[in-house]
């Protein structure tokens, strides 16, 4: 067991998920709005949605199935747009005509949309497929190194995104509430715009 490697996979690892990304905005401002159960539900679809990719990453890194650059860029922009599309409906439940804020009524989020953020943020899809694999060497033994890192990520995924819901839920009763919110909301157009921008330059390359 190479116990560094695993220091610096749990390192990177809990990093990227804290880092400021959908996931993590979608279940702050779940948390936010909804509480406890619809932010739980959505941690589970976020990370339903990370074992798919775990999945393929595998079957890529062991020869099984291949992703087409192309096909990959695609899929980057579609999640892109869906990410777009929920900073869009973020601002618009807190933008008033007068240019006051108000909440209004909105989705309560839940497994669905955490499973579909998941399977659309680019920075998950570039970890799973492209960073994933250069831990692979933490165990001798393929199999049982994989299983020891995706049984690390699930732990952590859980552990990282209920910590982060906690911190949000404080500031539920905040003043400062509803400009948390609009700053999520330009957060996720903001990563939308700058995935767009890498996955459609891809072409021009």
């Amino acid at each position: 067991m190479d116990f560094l490697e695993l220091g610096l996979y749990i390192i990177t690892v809990i990093t990227m998920i804290a880092s400021p990304g959908p996931v993590m905005l979608l279940v702050a401002s779940t948390g936010l709005k909804h509480g406890y159960k619809a932010a739980f539900n959505t941690i589970v679809g976020t990370n339903l949605a990370s074992l798919i990719l775990i999945s393929i990453s595998v079957l890529a890194l062991k020869g099984i199935f291949s992703i087409n650059e192309n096909v990959y860029a695609t899929i980057r922009i579609i999640g892109c747009l869906y990410i777009g599309y929920l900073g869009i409906e973020i601002l618009k439940e807190y933008f008033m005509e007068r240019g006051t804020l108000m909440p209004l009524k909105t989705d309560q989020g839940g497994f669905k949309k955490g499973l579909l953020v998941g399977l659309s943020n680019p920075k998950d899809i570039i970890f799973f497929v492209s960073f994933f694999p250069q831990f692979i060497g933490v165990h001798t033994d393929i199999n049982l190194s994989l299983t020891i890192l995706i049984g690390t990520w699930i732990l952590l995924d859980f552990t990282t995104l209920l910590i982060i819901y906690k911190a949000f839920n404080t500031l539920s009763q905040s003043k400062i509430y509803p400009v948390i919110m609009i700053l999520c909301g330009v957060l996720f157009l903001g990563i939308a715009v700058y995935g767009l921008y890498t996955a459609i330059g891809h072409f021009f390359n």
